[in-house]
């Protein structure tokens, strides 16, 4: 039977907590190699970073979307 956050418990911890949990999970599956990109998605992201470079004022920085993306969720 495949683990689930019932059977291990998951469920019940804090948000924060899964959130934290759910960040070091995925840092272990990148840290093998897990997340392959495809030619495509190679591209395509190269093609994003380049529209990026020549727009570099646009944007939004990461760590404002984050910081509102948890206020969301937490109230």
């Amino acid at each position: 039977m495949p683990a689930t956050m019932q059977s291990l418990g998951i469920d019940a911890l804090p948000l924060q907590e899964q959130i934290a949990l759910a960040q070091e999970i995925w840092n272990h599956i990148a840290a093998q190699g897990g997340t392959r990109l495809t030619a495509a998605q190679r591209a395509e992201l190269q093609r994003r970073m380049a529209e990026d470079d020549a727009n570099s004022d646009h944007g939004i920085p990461w760590e404002t979307v984050r910081d509102e993306a948890l206020q969301r969720i937490v109230r």
